[in-house]
């Protein structure tokens, strides 16, 4: 028997789900429609879970590119970079 309860909703997932989530959530457009629609769908809420954390990365990385482009460091990191 299972210690886990038998309502899909809390069914864990997988390294293997993570992976691909991962994978579908660095695909450009798409999957910043699909993290939208994990992190609100109540389905399963591991994968919601997982997809808010990803989404708070996303929010994260646009913060401190904002502050970069307002202190003017954006522009000196981008000429490092591309020589």
């Amino acid at each position: 028997m299972s210690n886990y309860p038998t309502d899909p909703k809390y069914k864990p997932l997988t390294a293997w789900q993570y992976f691909w989530l991962q994978i579908l959530f660095a695909i450009p457009v798409v999957g910043f429609v699909f993290l939208i629609v994990f992190s609100i769908s109540p389905a399963n809420i591991n994968r919601r879970s997982f997809a808010r954390s990803y989404f708070c990365v996303y929010i994260v990385a646009i913060v401190l590119i904002l502050i970069l482009v307002f202190t003017g460091l954006f522009g000196v990191a981008m000429d490092y970079i591309s020589n």
